[in-house]
């Protein structure tokens, strides 16, 4: 069955990537003299038809939601509107693809180097012939080993000084929304799209399936950063990360205090957060953000704007200069 759905689900993106290709990609390479990227702009197509079909997708279902049951009313959504911006730029997935096949020579290399060492590589698929070898369980395995490895990165993020810096620009966001999630300094983006490659690559994942698996993880991070007053009540809040449980981690004095506290970390499963001990289980709708803006600290309201200041909290900390709010 899950065979048979994502069989049919490829071979409809891959209609419109040859369609479009042949209609609209490929006169405009011959056009302008770039035919020597021809096979790499046809790969990269398919990637770009899901991100755009994720995105309409995502707003057909979460912005109705969003009207009629919102956590909070905005007369301005000027905030939210830059967060559009971040949302196309990630959901087109360019840097993901990128790493993956940028990587995949050098990884190929260093795989043969550990071969000749003895040194097998990580086959999850032939941990139980037979049963592992199924496409739904090997898939089911590649998101629990990415989503755990998600959990660290995220942990990462609000416990490394210079990385926060980075990682406070998602959570300066205080009109969390469907279009939150993307918002990421490049930078961060750069970095975790190049640390998931490299996972996925170790642990073989196929480029097929690495492209649905970043789609679904996308798609579940959009709806929980959804303004959406909605819980998955008691078994299911612990079954998958839900809005309620993650706007917990974006609340003010809850979710992240600088580096010195944080809860609700997971990405799609509160399992890691329940293993490790910061999982919060509070429906309390607190307003979103960081403290220090409480108290007049300014984290940029454009898309450019908000990346300069993060490069001047990096060089205020490194640099020594305490900073409000900040461990």
């Amino acid at each position: 069955m899950f065979q048979l759905i994502a069989s049919s689900l490829d071979s409809f993106v891959s209609s419109i990537q040859t369609l479009l290709y042949v209609d609209v990609v490929q006169p405009l390479l011959f056009h302008f003299n770039l035919m020597d990227y021809d096979e790499d702009t046809y790969d990269s197509l398919y990637w770009v038809i899901v991100g755009v079909l994720e995105v309409l997708a995502m707003y057909a279902l979460l912005r109705p939601l969003e009207a009629l049951r919102p956590v909070e009313q905005w007369k301005d959504r000027k905030a939210v509107r830059v967060d559009v911006l971040y949302t196309w730029i990630a959901k087109l997935g360019i840097l993901n693809l990128f790493f993956f096949f940028a990587l995949q020579p050098f990884f190929d290399s260093v795989q043969g180097w550990l071969r000749l060492q003895g040194i097998a590589n990580i086959e999850l698929d032939n941990l139980w012939p037979g049963v592992t070898t199924q496409p739904f369980v090997t898939f089911i395995m590649y998101l629990l080993v990415l989503d755990f490895a998600g959990y660290w990165y995220h942990r990462g993020q609000h416990k490394i000084g210079v990385w926060w810096e980075l990682h406070a620009v998602h959570h300066s966001q205080q009109q969390m929304s469907l279009w939150a999630d993307d918002r990421n300094h490049l930078l961060d983006d750069l970095l975790q799209a190049c640390f998931f490659a490299v996972i996925a690559l170790f642990i073989g994942v196929p480029p097929s399936q690495f492209v649905v698996l970043v789609a679904i993880t996308n798609l579940a991070q959009s709806v929980q950063h959804a303004n959406i007053r909605l819980h998955f009540g008691w078994l299911g809040e612990r079954l998958l990360v839900s809005p309620t449980f993650h706007r917990r981690h974006h609340a003010i004095g809850y979710g992240h205090e600088g580096l010195k506290y944080g809860c609700n970390f997971g990405v799609l499963f509160p399992w890691w957060d329940m293993l490790f001990g910061s999982a919060s289980w509070s429906r309390e709708m607190e307003p979103t953000g960081i403290r220090d803006q409480l108290s007049g600290r300014h984290y940029g309201e454009g898309f450019w704007a908000q990346h300069w200041l993060a490069f001047v909290r990096i060089a205020q900390r490194i640099g020594g200069k305490k900073q409000r709010g900040a461990a």
